[in-house]
């Protein structure tokens, strides 16, 4: 039997060795199968490097479209610089998906403009548009810039040219005509999708829908919802939840309950937004208990209440009741499982200034910091003129001296207000040089009541000096009427005002 070590070559190869060679030469096998066994435990070199593929358009498309659904401006640019990268860098011509997907990402942050650049790149590159590059810029002239004139003209070049309008295309226009209140306009893109043969769904009818629904015109609106369940297209949550909160805003709570109990029947799924929009109604209307209801209502259809929802119920119990119930309400949030965030906090905070109610910000700024919420610059707002009203001024510039202190020009001009009134003018002077240190802009208010504390303590010449200041920011009238007033209640608007 051969040897463990034969193994090690192939098959065919031994069996031909084996046949061949004289008995008597056994040692060269052995040697051979030796060799053998040390080269196949030998490690294997590396294959030479393959020449990296090249990126094809799919790949950077995919890329550009994962930027672009952030819905933001970075992911806009993100996605343009790769299309540059494309165009520039390797020298690849991209295809019209490519320019399609940047140009939607600009038009998505508010940028037409540059959208348009992009389309006109894809036309300069001799890349023909397809539906959806075309539907972009139907979108970018109806939506953005309501050059409807050029919309059209896109609508009519698709058509001449084989690309024809979609659904998407179709609707858009009628979405920057209902935008722009020209609602009968829509009708007609509407009757000409019908007599085309494009079948028109919930995204085209929803924008006439809101139309009517801002207008007051809630009759044309149910009769709309109508004809588009009879025509067999189901109208979307997002088309109910127009009409409920119009609805809602003329008290028609009886109609919205008939549409939540007629749901299941209908097709259709309330969501959050549904029950905020009749619980904001309802709270508006003084009807505080039945919202509470409907929270209930939520958690049994599955639904969890979020921040939206909770800001609603805590407005409807400060209009309602009082702030202090509110705060109370706030404060036990976590215990009914509904994350409260600084926007609810500022919503009941806000209102507790309202009541004179300073301590009750302060504690409640305390509770919020306590469960790990970050502030905003509202906050300390609110709570910089809380602790003024309360008296604690040291409290507030120490405030301002944290590192989490978030303030604008409405924080540091309710700080100067209070310092001003209690004639602490180095404090003053510390906090607008501190204003201007974080590159917040004084505005015509800030040097307003600068001049008018320091006019008060007498110091005319540095309130000359700062009026003059003001004048290189561009705010005159309101700062020269203050250095006016002051200069005559101080008696020295005259030749004797330089020597003051």
């Amino acid at each position: 039997m051969p040897s463990p070590s034969h193994r090690a070559l192939p098959r065919l190869l031994l069996l031909r060795c084996l046949s061949s060679a004289p008995r008597r030469d056994h040692r060269f096998l052995l040697r051979f199968a030796a060799l053998a066994k040390e080269l196949s435990e030998r490690p294997q070199a590396p294959p030479p490097p393959s020449r990296p593929r090249s990126p094809h358009p799919y790949d950077y498309n995919r890329l550009m479209t994962a930027h672009a659904e952030s819905g933001d401006g970075a992911g806009a640019d993100r996605a343009l610089n790769l299309l540059d990268e494309m165009r520039g860098l390797l020298g690849r011509r991209p295809d019209a998906a490519c320019f399609t997907t940047a140009a939607a990402a600009l038009f998505s942050s508010s940028r037409p403009g540059a959208a348009l650049a992009v389309l006109d790149s894809m036309a300069s590159d001799g890349v023909t548009p397809d539906a959806a590059a075309c539907t972009v810029l139907v979108g970018v002239y109806a939506c953005s810039l309501h050059q409807f004139a050029a919309a059209y003209e896109v609508v009519r070049w698709m058509v001449a040219n084989g690309v024809a309008p979609d659904v998407v295309t179709y609707s858009t226009l009628i979405s920057g005509l209902c935008s722009a209140g020209q609602v009968a306009e829509a009708l007609g893109v509407l009757d000409l999708m019908l007599e085309v043969g494009c079948h028109p769904n919930a995204y085209t009818y929803t924008p006439i829908m809101h139309a009517y629904c801002t207008s007051g015109r809630i009759h044309e609106a149910k009769r709309l919802l109508n004809t588009m369940v009879a025509s067999g297209c189901a109208p979307s949550t997002v088309t109910y939840n127009v009409l409920v909160e119009a609805l809602c805003k003329v008290g028609s709570f009886n109609e919205v309950e008939a549409l939540l109990e007629e749901s299941s029947k209908k097709e259709w799924t309330p969501d959050a937004i549904t029950y905020s929009s009749y619980m904001n109604g309802l709270c508006k209307a003084g009807r505080i208990d039945k919202s509470f209801a409907l929270v209930d209502r939520m958690l049994s259809n599955g639904l969890h209440p979020n921040e939206v929802t909770l800001n609603i119920l805590l407005d409807g119990v400060c209009r309602s009741s009082t702030a202090w119930t509110a705060k109370r309400l706030l404060e036990s949030s976590a215990e009914f499982g509904w994350d409260a965030n600084v926007v609810n906090y500022n919503t009941v905070m806000t209102r507790l200034c309202d009541e004179r109610k300073w301590l009750g910000v302060i504690k409640l700024f305390a509770d919020m910091t306590k469960k790990g919420i970050v502030p905003n610059s509202w906050t300390f707002s609110i709570v910089v003129h809380s602790l003024c009203k309360l008296g604690k001024l040291r409290k507030a510039l120490c405030l301002l001296g944290s590192e989490d202190f978030v303030a604008t020009v409405v924080t540091y001009n309710t700080l100067i207000r209070h310092l001003s009134n209690t004639g602490k003018v180095n404090e003053v002077f510390f906090v607008l040089h501190q204003m201007i240190e974080e590159g917040i802009a004084p505005t015509d208010m800030t040097y307003v009541l600068v001049i008018d504390c320091l006019c008060r303590e007498k110091n005319f010449l540095v309130a000359v000096s700062c009026f003059y200041r003001s004048l290189e920011d561009s705010f005159f009238p309101s700062a020269f009427l203050s250095i006016v007033r002051g200069l005559i209640v101080g008696g020295k608007l005259g030749k004797d005002t330089v020597k003051a």
